[in-house]
């Protein structure tokens, strides 16, 4: 017996007199703990219960880390739509449209600017309610147009990453977003711009396997799956049982892949912290210079050797010649 569907939906629906959503609640897929969806969305789809983080849509990410939610989107360039005239159950087209009408996006990658903490910043943000998220030529026209406006405003860049990885319906040309992408992060870094990426559930496949592991800092998500194969695949492929929390965030920050954790509710104090320490070039301590010949190294009145020439050291005296042994050596006996 289902008691939200045959006691609390009647009773709600006895006390307004009208019929309910069936969106109102959502089930945590960890603790299986049924959220209200207004309190769901302002704690940003974390689990008041366990706090398990659940994926997260991209334009809620773009407000959740700009200054007040403030941003401007750029308008991305347009590819060939379905180059390959790919068909499985459907044709691509129709898997386009299909995705375009229930995100409101033409595609899997939002790219935005604006302030965050009083910082320009650039943001681009893979979103896996498009097709998993998947990487297609459209994808990569988007993360070369982020890397090239970061290198425009000189503002570090930030991708945040959840996808399944290549999309198959575009074949080989999808493939070729991999270098692509990797030429765009290169031109961020020869522009001498931090580059953080924000490892998010999923990210797997030929995203991992391009820009989303070249970030200068690598700061993951709670739980979040990352890896290139599937569990299973390497299972069954090295036909050894993996150990526990394989692929996870915590798993490989404990053995170096990601620079950090961290919640979602932090991840903006974070990322001011990490561009404030990042565009803080100066040094730490002012480094004095080695002294010159002749130059003492400290006083003792002071405490300070500078511009003050140290006294000529006294001669070394000449250390006494070694004193032959006086004792007589008796004479040779005859025979």
């Amino acid at each position: 017996m289902n008691w939200l569907t045959n006691f609390v939906r009647p009773k709600i629906r006895a006390l307004v007199g009208k019929e309910t959503p069936d969106n109102l609640w959502e089930k945590c897929p960890s603790c299986e703990q049924m959220i209200f969806h207004r309190e769901l969305e302002t704690a940003l789809r974390v689990c008041p219960h366990c706090d398990h983080h659940m994926r997260l849509g991209a334009p809620a990410r773009l407000e959740m880390l700009f200054d007040e939610g403030s941003h401007t989107r750029i308008e991305l360039p347009q590819p060939t739509a379905d180059p390959l005239k790919f068909r499985d159950r459907k044709r691509y087209t129709e898997r386009l449209k299909e995705a375009q009408q229930q995100s409101g996006e033409s595609d899997a990658t939002i790219v935005a600017h604006g302030q965050i903490e009083g910082m320009s910043a650039v943001i681009a943000v893979l979103d896996f309610n498009f097709m998993g998220g998947s990487m297609g030529m459209a994808v990569g026209d988007a993360l070369i147009a982020a890397a090239r406006l970061a290198v425009l405003q000189e503002a570090p860049l930030i991708t945040i990453t959840s996808s399944g990885g290549a999309r198959m319906q575009e074949g080989i040309l999808s493939l070729m977003q991999l270098p692509r992408t990797v030429i765009a992060v290169d031109e961020v870094k020869e522009a001498g711009l931090p580059y953080v990426v924000v490892l998010a559930d999923p990210t797997t496949g030929g995203v991992s396997a391009s820009f989303a592991m070249l970030g200068d800092i690598a700061i993951a998500e709670p739980g979040a799956l990352i890896g290139f194969a599937g569990a299973r695949v390497i299972e069954e492929t090295i036909r050894e049982a993996l150990p526990e929390g394989f692929q996870r965030a915590e798993y490989l920050l404990d053995h170096g892949v990601v620079d950090m954790v961290s919640h979602r509710h932090e991840l903006r104090a974070t990322l001011v912290r990490l561009f404030r320490l990042l565009k803080d070039r100066s040094p730490a301590a002012e480094v004095v210079p080695l002294p010159e010949a002749g130059v003492a190294v400290g006083d003792s009145s002071t405490g300070s050797a500078a511009g003050k020439e140290a006294e000529p050291a006294p001669a070394a005296e000449a250390a006494p010649a070694p004193v032959p042994d006086a004792t007589p050596v008796p004479p040779a006996k005859e025979d």
